[in-house]
Formats: structure tokens, sequence, C-alpha cells
């Protein structure tokens, strides 16, 4: 099975980081995590990026606040694909780091989450991971009626109260 990067852009992106690390776990996917700065440590993110697919990786998610770059600087180096996820931080709310994340230039393609959106992040990995994969897309499958059942229960609770 191919495992999913982890990069995050500071050690203090980890509170949301460790949402998609659970995710992975909980579908026996491996991932592998590293903390990288597209500015701070370029030549290690590059150099992350132009061997993942050597690695054994099939996707990568990374991580950062502010001015968030380490996706697209990630997704320059690769053609694996790249999901980023923003995050938010005490400046405009997260703003700047989703549209930092999601405004790339035709050609090189970052998917973006919602603001500290690491769960689907991990989904979306699975997801991709899932399409050469038939026990991971079994996974999904089973996870998705669960969610489905879930929700239908409250449902028979809600009418069962207030539909008489």
């Amino acid at each position: 099975m191919k495992k999913v990067g982890i990069i995050m852009g500071s050690d203090s992106d980890l509170p949301v980081v460790e949402k998609a690390i659970n995710t992975l776990d909980e579908y026996g996917v491996p991932c592998e995590v590293h903390v990288f700065s597209a500015h701070r440590t370029p030549e290690q993110s590059k150099s992350f990026a132009q061997n993942a697919k050597a690695n054994g990786f099939g996707a990568i998610i990374a991580a950062a606040g502010k001015a968030a770059h380490l996706a697209g600087a990630i997704a320059a180096n690769t053609t694996l694909p790249v999901i980023g996820i923003p995050v938010k931080s005490s400046t405009l709310d997260g703003m700047d780091a989703l549209l930092s994340t999601v405004q790339m230039p035709a050609g090189i393609p970052v998917a973006t989450v919602a603001i500290d959106g690491a769960v689907n992040a991990a989904l979306l990995c699975i997801q991709i991971l899932a399409v050469s994969d038939d026990s991971l897309a079994e996974k999904l499958s089973a996870a998705r009626a669960a969610a489905t059942e879930k929700v239908l229960a409250a449902n028979r609770k809600i009418e069962e109260k207030y539909n008489k």
C-alpha cells in the first residue's frame, strides 16, 4: 500500500494535523510526518517532494497557516496529488492561509480542504489510494453506510418525539 506524506510548516500545526494522522490510522493507511517550511527549509521541502513518489508515497498532505505557501511549494516539485490544509491562525482567522493554498496557477494543482479540515484531507488521500485498492474502497463504503445509519437513527428519535 502506498503511504501518505504529511508535511506541516510548523510544529504549532500539529493539533490540526493529528486529526489527519488519526483518520489515516483508522483506515490502516501508513503515513510519514515531517515539519518542513516552504520559507525556512526550502531545500528539505523540495527534496521531500521530488523524491516522494520513489519513496512509496501516493499522496501528500501539506498543512500551513498564514502565508501557507507550503502546499504550492510541494506541488511544484511532484506530480503526486497534494492536498492543502489551510491552518487557522490568530491572523485573519485562516482566510489568508485558505487563499494562499487554494489560489494556485494553472498547471500546479493543489486540492484544498476547509480551514483546519484535516479529517477531509486524510479522507481525500484515502479516496485517491482507494482507486487502486479495493480494501480501502470497502472501508470507505462501510464508513459512509455507518454515517448514514447514524443520521437516520437521529432522525427516527426526532420524528418519534415531535411528529405525533
